[in-house]
């Protein structure tokens, strides 16, 4: 069975059982990465509060790449086929569309640079 061939409703609830999948697996993989790494540090001076800010910094940093991802994913969709839309009526706004969709496109990519900012200030 092809996306395409499903009605608008059926498209919009498999998107957001996707993200919905996509967000759990990100989560799980944050929680298998902060376990790996609070059990590497398992010295004596280490504290419960280490391995706590351990992990909250590789939440925020799945959390950053996940939540900047989706929105720009749903900006992207909103104002790409508006973009598209006013492309096809009047070609001079060329560069006003493209604008806003790089625009969309930068919150992903500023997502993604806030993560590995916070992924830097894990201790190895």
């Amino acid at each position: 069975m092809k996306l395409s061939t499903l009605p608008p409703k059926k498209r919009v609830q498999f998107f957001w059982a996707s993200v919905l999948v996509a967000t759990i697996i990100m989560i799980s993989v944050a929680g298998v990465v902060v376990r790996a790494a609070a059990s590497q540090t398992a010295s004596a001076e280490v504290t419960s509060t280490a391995s706590q800010d351990v992990s909250m910094l590789a939440l925020s940093s799945a959390l950053a790449v996940g939540l900047c991802g989706i929105a720009a994913g749903y900006a992207l969709a909103k104002s790409g086929s508006a973009a598209i839309a006013a492309l096809a009526e009047k070609p001079e706004t060329f560069f006003k569309a493209f604008l806003v969709v790089t625009l969309c496109e930068a919150v992903a990519i500023y997502g993604l640079v806030i993560a590995v900012l916070l992924w830097l200030r894990i201790p190895a």
